[in-house]
């Protein structure tokens, strides 16, 4: 049956599968280095969801006030909650300051300081002095639309370079040489139904999050983790899937994000008595405690009866005592966001807010050098050869137990500069393709085809609600045996009912049915790893919470959580080591401690 799919060739020196902030970093460095390079994006460049990053980018710049790059590094290792590997976010946090200013050559708008400098503002868990200063103003903004100005200045950039894009292209499934080497991907163009092979010396993978896979998020529905998916059914594993991140503002009843750069300017959390309660969790950062304490405070001010609105299952963030003329210059995208999604104006009102899943600190495990990671043969940091991942679809892991703000735009553009310094080092412009065996595409277009035939009883979207349902109620901000035992089997259920998926949409020409089910598929995959994770480790630790297991637990759980997924369905989990070290002596490790704001 497979061989009736007519396939396209392409020939590239890399391939980038995704076009947001770190797929389009990663294609224009490498179209800077020398790479003939192609990216493939199911959606147009501009489109993708780095548009929707609001509050800044992390450098310590010292624009503002006081800072130093190490100060960066101590906070982001405090925040990952000692589960970052310290010499990958020694790199990410010296190599902000370049990056940054790189961008900022390369033509982002930031905004202006009056000497003409790069604006930045606080953000939460970013101090000085290694936690002992006051708050650092560290996030380089462009008013609130700070991802949208990178990605058109990215996508702009990698144009310039001569960078091939093969837009509305849907990555299908990676493609291996006989010596287990990635050598390319077999994508689907949408618009034309047509079956293309891209074949490379490397693929890199800049897919983004699973947010999708919760009933609500602030992710856009695009946000669906092919990326993993796609490494899932290579028979690699995942890594550190457990930690998802819930950002404490989003707009209740919609999802749509509300910026930390809003509580970096002044904003107040109040539950129903008006009170501002972050005072009592986090006594010295208040409403900029990191996001997962935030989010818990949140949670426990609902859950004793203080919160607002009719079923008082919400807080509010209050903005009315601030300057309206500086709402207007330094957040006019969340005054409009609120107006239109929640009904109120922001000079008069609060807005009503709700912790929503926000990001995915657990991924496709990489080095700091982009290069995906396998456990092998004892070796926990053994290369894939030919595969790459960045941004959030990876895990370096520079996050570890939970993210801090304005590190994922830095994430981005830092990895996806280094993938490309990495590939310029080690694949020659223009050197000959290995071979690929005959069946190389065969287990991929066998799906294609199962999945374009599916003639069972369950429509996708019905199957996908269950899943997000499933998840939302069970791998929550507050965890328990229980919940996460019951969430297992339920998932384990929903993932083997997909064996009864209907599409109904035969043609391949713009068969939404069709790509939705392949998305439906990678995001299964990623909910199983990620509620098995949870149910398996057994304490507390930055973004996962357990009631039964209130305290973080290092000497049993100082580890990376790897999972693997077989073709039935089956999980296997194992474990990498936390790296606590550094590259060099430019910083001291930094041992763990209480983790507290």
């Amino acid at each position: 049956m497979t061989s009736a799919y007519k396939i396209t060739e392409h020939k590239y020196d890399m391939i980038v599968v995704g076009a947001g902030g770190a797929g389009l970093r990663a294609t224009f460095g490498l179209a800077h280095k020398g790479l003939q390079t192609a990216c493939i994006s199911k959606v147009f460049p501009t489109r993708s969801h780095t548009v929707a990053a609001q509050g800044g980018i992390s450098a310590a710049l010292g624009n503002m006030g006081e800072d130093d790059w190490r100060f960066h590094f101590y906070d982001t290792v405090k925040g990952s909650d000692w589960l970052g590997d310290q010499d990958a976010i020694q790199y990410m946090c010296r190599e902000a300051i370049p990056a940054v200013i790189e961008l900022e050559h390369q033509g982002v708008p930031f905004s202006r300081t009056e000497d003409g400098r790069i604006y930045q503002r606080p953000f939460g868990g970013m101090t000085t002095h290694y936690g002992e200063g006051p708050a650092a103003q560290r996030t380089c903004a462009a008013a609130d639309r700070t991802g949208h100005a990178m990605l058109h200045t990215l996508y702009q950039q990698s144009l310039k370079h001569d960078a091939r894009f093969f837009i509305e292209y849907f990555a299908l499934d990676l493609i291996f040489d006989a010596d287990g080497a990635c050598r390319g991907v077999l994508a689907l163009d949408m618009a034309e139904g047509t079956l293309h092979l891209f074949r490379a010396h490397g693929v890199v993978l800049a897919t983004g999050g699973y947010g999708r896979a919760y009933f609500s998020c602030t992710s856009a529905h695009t946000c669906t983790g092919d990326g993993g998916g796609m490494v899932l059914r290579a028979g690699l594993g995942l890594q550190d899937m457990e930690f998802v991140q819930f950002h404490p503002t989003g707009i209740y009843g919609a999802g749509c994000l509300i910026t930390e750069g809003v509580r970096g300017e002044g904003g107040i959390l109040r539950n129903s008595n008006g009170e501002r309660f972050m005072e009592r969790y986090a006594p010295n950062a208040k409403d900029l405690a990191s996001r997962d304490v935030v989010s818990r405070s949140m949670t426990i001010e609902i859950n004793e009866g203080r919160g607002v609105g009719e079923h008082k299952d919400h807080i509010h963030l209050d903005l009315t005592h601030l300057d309206p003329k500086d709402i207007h210059e330094k957040l006019p995208g969340i005054a409009e966001s609120a107006r239109i999604f929640a009904g109120v104006d922001v000079t008069k009102q609060p807005i009503p807010v709700i912790p929503t899943v926000h990001y995915n600190m657990g991924g496709i495990p990489t080095n700091y050098h982009g290069e995906v990671v396998q456990l092998k043969n004892g070796d926990p940091d053994a290369v894939v050869p030919g595969l790459y991942a960045i941004g959030e679809a990876a895990c370096v892991s520079v996050h570890g137990a939970n993210r801090l703000g304005s590190n994922s735009l830095l994430d981005l553009v830092v990895f996806g500069r280094a993938v490309a310094n990495r590939c310029a080092e080690t694949i020659r412009p223009g050197e000959l393709h290995r071979p690929l065996p005959a069946d190389a595409a065969d287990k991929a277009l066998t799906t294609l085809d199962h999945l374009r035939n599916s003639n069972g009883s369950l429509p996708t979207a019905t199957i996908r609600d269950r899943m997000q349902r499933s998840m939302q109620s069970h791998a929550a901000v507050f965890r328990t045996q229980e919940t996460l035992a019951e969430g297992v089997r339920q998932i384990h259920e929903i993932r083997e009912s997909f064996a009864e998926v209907k599409v109904s949409d035969r043609s391949l020409i713009w068969n939404s049915d069709l790509i939705e089910t392949y998305e439906l598929m990678n995001l299964l995959g990623q909910a199983q790893v990620t509620i098995t994770g949870a149910e398996n480790r057994k304490e507390s630790r930055g973004a996962h919470a357990r009631e039964d297991f209130p305290e973080r637990d290092d000497a049993n759980w100082h580890k990376h959580t790897l999972c693997w997924l077989d073709d039935d369905g089956n999980t296997r989990v194992d474990y990498r080591p936390v790296h606590m070290y550094t590259l060099d002596d430019e910083v001291d490790v930094v041992p763990p401690k209480k983790r507290v704001y």
